[in-house]
């Protein structure tokens, strides 16, 4: 007569066993993962007032660079960036400052500091060209800003201001 196979040593029990436990794992991966992922996941880089439930952001910036018909255009090659004003009342002496965005991972967001040149405003670095960006324009005191979105692999983005006329 045979000798009865152990439990252990039959696929089904395996399969019966095996399938709850690697969704049970799984399930603590994810909530580890979440739990320790970047605490800001906030695709805007404004800063947000909360009262409440409702998240008021400051539109002042937005509203004087749209009073002030402000738009530019900013331009990426191998000499580095540049950003060269189209309409509106720019201080062309002044220096400027540049947000670079990283549209998922904060922790590649880069600010600038242009310096006046020939056509605009300049500054000798490398971009990378391999995602989008974000790229916001604001003065130095932060009294005006314009922002546009720079795809991947394009050289070029129009900068206005993020309320649109009507």
């Amino acid at each position: 007569m045979d000798k009865p196979r152990s439990p252990w040593r039959e696929p089904m029990v395996w399969l019966l066993v095996a399938l709850p436990l690697s969704a049970v794992v799984a399930a603590f991966a994810l909530l580890y993962e979440a739990a320790h992922s970047s605490g800001n996941n906030d695709m805007v880089a404004d800063s947000v007032q909360h009262t409440g439930q409702i998240q008021v952001a400051d539109l002042g910036p937005d509203t004087v660079a749209q009073q002030r018909q402000l738009s530019a255009v900013f331009h990426v090659d191998a000499h580095g960036v540049e950003v060269i004003p189209v309409t509106g009342d720019f201080d062309r002496h002044s220096a400027l400052r540049l947000s670079l965005h990283h549209p998922a991972t904060a922790a590649a967001d880069r600010e600038l500091a242009l310096q006046p040149s020939a056509n605009g405003w300049h500054a000798a670095t490398a971009l990378d060209a391999g995602h989008d960006w974000i790229v916001q324009l604001s003065a130095t005191d932060g009294s005006w800003r314009i922002e546009g979105r720079l795809p991947r692999q394009q050289a070029a983005v129009r900068l206005a201001p993020r309320m649109a006329t009507h």
